[in-house]
């Protein structure tokens, strides 16, 4: 027990973390934090941002504002997406790439657009357990004398607020028109009549905003949320939405030795548009060549869960491993992502997968497991 508490000293908080405490959360260490695991449940959680409105606190993720003269020129050859085509407003999931095409972490650049002077400023948020790596990969590559690099992590909360009645619990708290935003489409915005940014953006396959905004405000965001009926929710659910609409878990689906191209990323990778970036010779061959390996969805029978670090096999043989895997709440059956030979690859492909030292069948499927209806438009 001792050495737990001296474990838990060593853990970052939240500024929300006291508000988790109360609402008696099951909390957990991830990533150097200490976070809420649950609430009320992950069922109950998963099920009410598929069906209403959920809420995160995701304040442990890294938050980096930019500025400067030709900004998204500084920023091109480090992601293999074209920023350029960014208009104000609008945002990026893309990846920091090493020289070798490995990703380095996967982030969301949002843009904001170009002031009467030429200076471009930019949001980007990337996840916590990376956030000192990133941020010293993007200073040693930046010119510092033209771009202006802070690092807002430890000053600003950030909810994610997720479902399709997000929009409607949180309008009554914002000035601005929500209704006009895209998917990835975000705003500055005036919210309890202080600042804060909006983004249409999410991890859980819903519709919904991620908000930013000042530790006092955040707090009494979340109170007021809670107040109306929106149900705080954990990383538990967090990682069932997440993996039912198949996107990647750092660390564990992608990693600093895989490439997009063998993650299913390849819609990230804009070789005919862009110039140069780090990590571009690698992805020209695998794309001229193909790629080894690749990540696919995966279906086992019954209630045989898979989980991370399980073994794929064909005809006995081990071929891959188990990324991620869960009983899918939405679709009441086990669904996992692994890596698979580019030939085993095919949807239809019957594969086995060990689990607890038996061998059970498990076929490759189509991703995402599950597609909402709520999905608003890019």
């Amino acid at each position: 027990m001792a050495n737990q508490e001296d474990n838990a000293q060593f853990l970052a908080r939240t500024p929300l973390y006291q508000l988790g405490v109360e609402l008696k959360a099951r909390l957990t260490s991830f990533g150097g934090w200490e976070m809420p695991v649950q609430f009320s449940g992950i069922s109950r959680e998963h099920e009410a941002v598929r069906n209403t409105a959920g809420m995160f606190d995701i304040s442990h993720m890294g938050k980096f504002t930019l500025q400067g003269k030709n900004l998204i020129s500084q920023l091109q050859p480090l992601v293999p997406s074209d920023l350029s085509r960014l208009q104000a407003g609008q945002a990026q999931y893309t990846v920091l790439l090493n020289p070798q095409a490995g990703i380095i972490d996967d982030i969301i650049v949002y843009y904001q657009g170009e002031d009467t002077s030429g200076t471009q400023k930019a949001f980007i948020i990337v996840n916590a357990a990376t956030s000192g790596k990133d941020k010293a990969w993007l200073l040693q590559h930046f010119d510092l004398d033209k771009v202006q690099f802070q690092d807002l992590s430890p000053d600003k909360v950030l909810i994610a607020v997720q479902g399709p009645k997000a929009i409607k619990y949180l309008q009554p708290l914002v000035q601005e028109d929500l209704q006009p935003i895209k998917a990835f489409g975000h705003l500055e915005a005036t919210l309890l009549g202080k600042p804060a940014f909006l983004a249409r953006t999410g991890y859980t396959g819903e519709d919904g905003f991620e908000v930013m905004l000042d530790p006092d405000v955040g707090v009494e965001l979340w109170q007021t949320l809670h107040k109306s009926g929106v149900i705080p929710c954990g990383l538990g659910a967090r990682d069932t939405l997440r993996l039912e609409a198949a996107m990647a878990l750092y660390g564990q689906d992608i990693d600093d030795i895989t490439t997009p191209l063998e993650a299913g990323l390849g819609w990230l990778v804009h070789l005919d548009t862009k110039g140069d970036f780090i990590g571009r010779e690698v992805l020209a061959e695998q794309k001229a060549k193909g790629v080894h390996r690749r990540l696919v969805g995966l279906q086992t029978q019954g209630r045989n869960i898979a989980r991370h670090g399980y073994q794929v096999l064909s005809t006995g043989k081990v071929v891959g491993e188990v990324t991620s895997g869960t009983l899918s709440p939405t679709l009441g059956y086990p669904v996992a992502l692994g890596y698979v030979p580019t030939q085993l690859a095919t949807v239809g492909q019957q594969l086995e997968i060990e689990i607890r030292g038996k061998v059970y069948p498990a076929v490759v499927v189509k991703r995402p497991f599950y597609r909402s209806k709520n999905r608003v438009a890019n």
